[in-house]
């Protein structure tokens, strides 16, 4: 067991050390550090985490992480690309920043955290692009032509590329606004790249969808922050970055695409007013609906794990489909090892086939050879896209039972689909 060392507990955003501590999760491995199937892991680095929220500026956080390239190693496995629904929220997002905003050919849009160049992809047909992604999915982007520096978001690499192309007309962070530490320098950078009436996007999960499919799951060091409309609204405005777009978009389970400009002047949508009420009519993302959101998670666990309990004394197998990082969360917390979870199945282009699940010897294999062994259940981690996944097995034959475990643990037979 590691302590964590890059942050303190204390707020990410204002600095107060009062936090209310909402929910505890144990001692969690990095969710990429997916050793080779065969390779040793008797020792295994994992680090606490716990979720906290801050009363005086409304942010929801965890406490502490590890050094960034532990959390971002090198080898990062995931590849935006191999999720359809995430492919087809990116072509949206390109069209409507196009038409929205009217780029043209010289237009500038740097993408931080761009992985292999997906979204970048999209706005490339019809303006400039530039990416800064820190892991080895640099190269899959420059492979398909998109200018690419492979260093992590900083001064720097701000500095690099307003040499080399000028300023940005609009900066996005699709999934990684609440990646990187230093949240305060993280603005400051992403302002200073930006042109005068430049564009800043962000699209992160969103604490109100969060809380109300009680995803726990989606808890982990990558994530350091859980954002509200109004904690964003709020923190913009303080580096002179006016919201005048909000849209809610359905990936990872429910997120929100932020739309922030330095034109102050810049005309405001009704989409702001009417989600910013609507939240706050809610108050899932205050102190009480976040103290519920922890009561219920942990309730969750005992009757998610007495269902598998019930399976495997009954002699029966399951099998999981699908890793994504969040299967990480939901295992380590449960506490699940290969003898309740032979084998998780993912695509077959998938990076993550022939390697451990952190921090256990459950393998992942291609899902076509998951099926060879036909097991009576297959567990979902996916389960927030769980339908098209149902499909997508029965198809290939797969004449068993499903297991969606959030928000509340069910069991669909292949009858029922």
């Amino acid at each position: 067991m590691n302590q964590s060392n890059s942050l303190e507990t204390q707020c990410q955003n204002c600095e107060n050390t009062k936090l209310s501590e909402l929910l505890y999760l144990g001692f969690v491995p990095p969710v990429n550090s997916m050793a080779p199937v065969g390779s040793n892991q008797n020792e295994i680095d994992s680090y606490s985490l716990s979720l906290w929220y801050c009363e005086n500026c409304l942010l929801t956080q965890i406490a502490s992480a590890p050094e960034m390239r532990t959390v971002f190693p090198f080898d990062y496995p995931y590849r935006s690309n191999m999720t359809q629904s995430l492919v087809t929220n990116f072509q949206e997002q390109a069209n409507t920043a196009r038409d929205l905003l009217n780029l043209k050919s010289d237009s500038l849009i740097v993408d931080i955290g761009s992985n292999d160049g997906t979204l970048l992809s999209k706005y490339a047909s019809f303006a400039q692009v530039v990416g800064v992604e820190p892991t080895i999915a640099a190269e899959d982007a420059k492979a398909r032509g998109i200018p690419t520096l492979n260093e992590f978001f900083n001064k720097d690499s701000c500095d690099s590329i307003i040499e080399k192309y000028g300023k940005a007309d609009l900066v996005t962070a699709c999934n990684v606004f609440a990646h990187i530490p230093d949240l305060k320098n993280l603005i400051r950078n992403i302002e200073y790249l930006l042109t005068d009436d430049g564009v800043f996007v962000s699209e992160s999960h969103y604490l109100d969808s969060l809380v109300e499919t009680l995803q726990f799951d989606t808890i982990y060091h990558e994530h350091l922050r859980y954002y509200s409309i109004e904690f964003l609204i709020t923190f913009l405005e303080s580096y002179k970055l006016t919201v005048f777009r909000i849209d809610k978009i359905p990936t990872h389970g429910g997120s929100i695409r932020i739309w922030a400009s330095k034109d102050s002047e810049i005309p405001i949508s009704k989409s702001v007013e009417i989600l910013l009420g609507a939240e706050k009519s809610r108050e899932k993302c205050r102190l009480t609906g976040l103290i519920d959101f922890s009561e219920k998670t942990v309730r969750w666990r005992y009757t998610f794990i007495e269902l598998l309990m019930g399976m495997r004394n009954g002699g029966k197998t399951v099998a999981g489909l699908g890793a994504p990082s969040r299967a990480s969360t939901l295992i380590s917390y449960c506490g699940l090892t290969v003898n309740d979870v032979f084998a998780i199945g993912e695509l077959a282009s998938s990076e993550k086939i022939g390697r451990y699940m952190p921090g256990t010897r459950i393998p992942v294999i291609d899902e076509k050879h998951l099926l060879l062994d036909a097991p009576d259940y297959l567990l979902i981690f996916s389960w927030h896209i769980a339908l098209p996944i149902m499909k997508n097995m029965l198809n290939q034959g797969y004449k068993g039972s499903f297991i969606i475990p959030l928000p509340e643990p069910k069991v669909i037979h292949w009858s029922e689909i």
